[in-house]
């Protein structure tokens, strides 16, 4: 199981994230709030601007204070090794 940190210490299964955008569009922010309305978001921003949306493959939506760029290229990074391990 690879993991990535999305900022202070939390971290997310690389397996199951779908996909992490940004958070100024419209249909990011209603996205977000029905995921909040129905229990479904995860706060990791630790008090800061949300920066980045990340969806999992379980609905579950979490916020996180690090840019999408950022998260994605720790993604990259966890892909890249297991490839090499293989």
């Amino acid at each position: 199981m690879q993991l990535i940190n999305i900022g202070f210490g939390n971290i997310v299964s690389a397996n199951r994230v779908i996909t992490i955008v940004s958070p100024e569009s419209a249909p990011i922010k209603r996205l977000v709030q029905e995921a909040k309305d129905s229990k479904m978001a995860v706060d990791a921003t630790c008090g800061r601007r949300t920066r980045a949306v990340i969806i999992m493959d379980s609905g579950h939506v979490i916020l996180s204070a690090v840019q999408p760029e950022t998260v994605a290229s720790r993604l990259d990074k966890d892909v890249s090794k297991e490839e090499i391990e293989e």
